[in-house]
């Protein structure tokens, strides 16, 4: 949506005038205009020390990726455990994975697995909100995801959003994946088409049908005309400065070549979106790549329907394999061009699944077991962390959680565990959590 010119409100005010002649792309389904979000961000990251400079890409399978039928297999269990996956070798002695990842197999010394994590969370909506803050429910705060803090601390780079999603797969029943009490000025940029349809393009940041950017320069000017006849016509030029530097960011983001070339895939050779894989996940890697190239902070890539009650095997079959490919296709990828280094890559998920299956056919919900993945930023690879017991139920001895998650994820991107904000006059904490050991 490009809306310049909505329809105006008789009464209203001269210094809300603008909010109305000017509204660039209404993000995430919020009523969040890219003025507005462009000034608080900017407020906000005036008054913050610099920062180390590490972006974040998370990968968020919503609904519960099963542990024991991907990077944590019981093979010597009974088959009611074990399940229909064979467990393979990987390049890390005596570490198996299934035969369901076995590019995950090959490419095992370049990222960190964490065995022994403890979701404390069994439901839908609430791990959302869980796993992305690092904070357990609370029905009268709402905490923020780990992208919008990002996208406070460190703001905007380049033109570009400093918090991206792709996909539209995140829970939002309890407000998971957003800003919480930060603000919605800190919300993510939602792109919710299929980065592998030959027509994606991005709403919001592409002009409609008929409109080329040079109308866009036109309405640019005439908005300037407008905005000097209600200076001149109301004398108020401390409320009405032409076109402030928010809006002027605005127009940059929209018009900007480097912010149009970002999501341009077609720019990406046929080898290296095929390395990817063809499909929506495969793809949205790639974008997040890109993304972070071009001055992007965090990008989240969603993926859904990993909720296997039902035909565990038979879904997974078709589940894992993009994730297989296209996970680890950014890894060499960000390797390759140097940006490892400073990109933190995450993936996380729900919960476990139940280590015995169901009439089913399926794996329930399990709270008490389950993996997550890190490379990238100084991520020892070829790590594993933590192991469960015999049959993938409850971790050996020490185990982690959510909390624990974020202190790792915050410590890496250079945020202080002792970040506290003041929201009203009650002080919150970032975290109270601790890197997670081998980690860090």
């Amino acid at each position: 949506m490009l809306n310049l010119f909505p329809q105006r409100m008789a009464d209203c005010q001269a210094a809300d005038r603008r909010r109305f002649l000017l509204q660039v792309g209404s993000l995430s389904g919020l009523g969040l205009t890219l003025p507005a979000l462009l000034r608080q961000h900017e407020a906000s990251a005036a008054s913050l020390p610099a920062r180390q400079d590490v972006n974040c890409i998370l990968v968020w399978t919503r609904g519960g990726t099963s542990h024991h039928d991907t990077l944590d297999p019981k093979p010597d269990a009974k088959v009611e455990i074990r399940g229909e996956f064979n467990a393979i070798d990987t390049v890390l002695p005596g570490i198996q994975f299934t035969d369901m990842v076995p590019h995950f197999a090959r490419h095992a010394g370049d990222f960190a697995v964490v065995r022994n994590l403890n979701s404390i969370n069994g439901a839908h909506g609430t791990a959302d909100a869980i796993m992305m803050s690092g904070w357990q429910m609370n029905p009268t705060v709402t905490y923020p995801c780990y992208g919008s803090v990002i996208a406070e601390h460190h703001g905007y780079r380049d033109n570009m959003p400093p918090f991206v999603q792709l996909g539209n797969e995140v829970d939002r029943k309890f407000f998971g994946g957003t800003a919480g009490y930060l603000g919605i000025a800190h919300n993510p940029f939602e792109i919710h088409s299929d980065p592998n349809e030959p027509t994606f393009n991005v709403r919001d940041l592409t002009p409609p049908g008929g409109m080329n950017l040079a109308r866009v320069d036109l309405r640019r000017d005439a908005l300037r005309t407008i905005d000097r006849f209600q200076r001149d016509l109301d004398q108020r030029p401390s409320v009405l400065n032409a076109l402030d530097k928010y809006y002027e960011s605005a127009f940059n983001m929209v018009t900007s070549p480097a912010t149009q070339r970002a999501f341009d895939l077609q720019r990406e050779s046929d080898s290296t979106r095929d390395a990817y894989g063809r499909t929506q996940f495969g793809q949205s890697c790639l974008l997040a790549r890109r993304l972070i190239e071009a001055g992007t902070r965090f990008v989240t890539v969603s993926d859904g329907d990993w909720d296997t009650h039902r035909d565990n095997f038979t879904r997974l079959r078709d589940l894992v394999p993009p994730v297989d490919q296209g996970f680890t296709a950014l890894l060499v990828d960000l390797k390759q061009r140097g940006l490892l280094e400073n990109t933190l890559v995450v993936w996380l998920t729900d919960f476990g699944r139940t280590p015995t299956i169901n009439p089913a056919a399926g794996r329930d919900h399990w709270a008490s077991a389950g993996i997550a993945v890190f490379a990238g930023a100084d991520t020892p690879s070829g790590t594993i962390v933590g192991q469960t017991d015999a049959t993938g139920g409850h971790s050996v001895s020490q185990e982690y959680y959510p909390r624990d998650i974020a202190a790792t994820i915050y410590h890496k991107l250079g945020v202080p565990l002792h970040t506290t904000h003041v929201i009203g006059n009650r002080p919150m904490r970032l975290n109270e959590g601790k890197p997670i050991e081998g980690l860090t």
